[in-house]
């Protein structure tokens, strides 16, 4: 799994490729906790992402509740089918605000 953070206006960008497993979901975690201190909103692009397994889903989930204690926003857009059926079957999708390209998500 790969990550890069940009930059734009009042809002983090995470770009992540890759797999989200439990080898790689505590980097992930640690990346979107660091960018979601340096501004109000952060998006996170799943559009590279194949896979992701209950600790991926769980570093999600901890994320979107930093952001919330926070008063900050997490928006989540590009995800797969594979991605989208596991927040569909967990119900999450209904939890998380998601969004299908970049730029919905900017504006959101």
């Amino acid at each position: 799994m790969k990550t890069a953070t940009r930059e734009l206006a009042e809002t983090t960008i995470v770009d992540v490729a890759g797999d989200i497993d439990m080898g790689t979901s505590p980097a992930l975690r640690k990346t979107l906790l660091e960018s979601l201190k340096k501004a109000p909103r952060l998006v996170v692009n799943l559009r590279e992402v194949r896979y992701v397994d209950s600790s991926g889903i769980a570093s999600l989930v901890e994320v979107l509740k930093e952001a919330r204690n926070t008063g900050k926003r997490l928006v989540l857009f590009g995800l797969n089918k594979a991605v989208h059926d596991v927040l569909q079957l967990t119900r999450l999708n209904k939890i998380f605000e998601i969004r299908e390209t970049e730029e919905e998500a900017l504006q959101a």
